[in-house]
């Protein structure tokens, strides 16, 4: 009896100390993060000033533009293969999945809290769509810093490139459903129209507008026009709902009396919905995807899928290995220009927001709390199916983070090219990520244990 007591006070100590170091391994990362966007704030701090926000839109840019795109090409094109690329299918896949538990949870929010009516689709799209680029690569590059960490040799290399691998998905979510999700309704533009809108605040200055719109994707809200801050959807379908549906008799006779322009023809015949689709589609700015960091994705992924092309830019022998290595100390700015602008983000406070406490704190916590549960069931159900890598446990986590981390700051970019909730967006971005130093900690915790 006693050497059994003994044994089980001894394997209860191991269990604690086991746990005091999952909690600490789990919570470094986090404090190292916190630190970097600490040192944001307080150089971009009103009371300080150390650093002007037009310095830290400059580094967005380049971050933007340099840092992201090399840390993308010279991890994901090194790690991506043909065998690779079939086997990584469910993380895209995962994005999809993540935006539609997203949603769903978005509209329960709506029904529960009841958020003004022009800003239900706001308010569902802020509580489906995360951010699936800079925070993910900053989480995984401070987690994998430990030499402690759980995922074994290579943790940062293999974590980079399947967070880098996601990222073409998202930016098409980006500019087709959240574009459209984002704009803004009818009666809110006719108000605009009308010259009722100098009550809301001037947001387009270079100045005056809040630093998230610059912090994810700088530039967009500068290419914002006219057309892009219509309610396309609504006024393509409100307006070809008052044309009337051609009689068949018609549809036959014009068709009798054009032969000779079956396009026409096609047209004419064509139902209403499939017409009011082509439009919404001719006027959703798919060029646009076509940015830096999802250049350098697509360019990682073409040439790490040809071995004669890989083993070019690739390897301490290939011909242009001096060119990946320089690229490789570029990328090394990435994480901590990206809390720095967060810090710098986050220091200029929340701005007014008509969404309502009650509608901020229900996307807080669907957001932050409530999907990372579903999270944990749909990767360990596709665990189950074998649909996932066999023992990699970093191609589980960075799944995981996608359903963790909260709602993307591009949104808030989205927000300022429609010209819809912008402070909003900038209020609701603030305070989610104010509660994710907390939440990220609390599951990181989790995810280390079950993985």
């Amino acid at each position: 009896m006693v050497f059994q007591a003994k044994k089980l006070s001894e394997l209860y100590a191991n269990g604690m100390n086991s746990s005091a170091e999952d909690v600490i391994d789990a919570v470094f990362p986090l404090l190292k993060l916190l630190t970097l966007t600490l040192f944001g704030s307080v150089l971009a701090h009103k009371s300080t000033q150390v650093i002007p926000k037009a310095t830290f839109r400059l580094l967005s840019k380049l971050v933007f533009a340099l840092f992201l795109p090399c840390l993308i090409f010279t991890h994901l094109g090194k790690s991506i293969s043909l065998e690779n690329f079939l086997r990584w299918w469910f993380i895209p896949v995962n994005v999809i999945i993540s935006t539609m538990v997203g949603c769903i949870l978005g509209i329960l929010v709506v029904i529960i809290c009841r958020p003004p009516p022009e800003l239900t689709r706001f308010t569902i799209i802020m509580t489906s769509f995360g951010n699936t680029g800079n925070l993910p690569i900053a989480i995984v590059g401070t987690v994998c810093h430990n030499r402690d960490n759980p995922f074994g040799n290579d943790c940062r290399h293999r974590g980079v490139s399947y967070v880098s691998f996601a990222q073409w998905v998202a930016v098409i979510l980006v500019y087709t459903f959240v574009y459209h999700m984002m704009e803004p309704p009818v009666q809110y533009y006719e108000v605009v129209e009308e010259g009722d809108a100098s009550d809301e605040p001037s947001l387009e200055g270079d100045i005056s507008r809040p630093l998230l719109v610059e912090a994810e994707w700088p530039g967009i809200e500068d290419k914002g026009t006219e057309e892009s801050k219509m309610p396309i959807i609504a006024n393509v379908f409100n307006s070809m709902s008052n044309i009337p549906q051609m009689p068949l008799s018609d549809v036959e006779n014009a068709m009798e009396g054009t032969t000779n322009s079956p396009r026409s023809i096609k047209c004419l015949a064509a139902p209403k919905v499939v017409r009011k689709i082509k439009v919404v589609a001719e006027r959703t700015p798919i060029r646009r995807i076509l940015q830096p960091p999802t250049i350098a994705s697509l360019l990682a992924i073409v040439i790490g899928m040809v071995p004669q092309a890989k083993a070019f830019f690739f390897g301490t022998d290939a011909p242009l290995f001096f060119v990946t290595d320089s690229l490789e100390i570029l990328a090394r700015a990435m994480v901590p220009s990206v809390m720095l602008i967060l810090g710098g983000m986050l220091a200029e406070g929340p701005y007014k927001s008509e969404l309502g406490l009650r509608t901020m704190v229900g996307i807080t916590v669907a957001r932050l709390l409530i999907l990372p549960l579903f999270g944990i069931g749909i990767v360990a159900l596709a665990d189950k199916l074998h649909l996932l890598v066999a023992g990699d446990k970093m191609f589980r986590f960075v799944l995981l983070l996608q359903y963790t981390t909260p709602s993307a700051i591009l949104l808030g970019a989205i927000a300022s090219l429609r010209g819809y909730a912008v402070s909003e967006s900038s209020a609701l971005l603030f305070w989610q990520h104010l509660f994710a130093l907390f939440t990220l900690s609390l599951y990181i915790i989790v995810y280390f244990k079950i993985l």
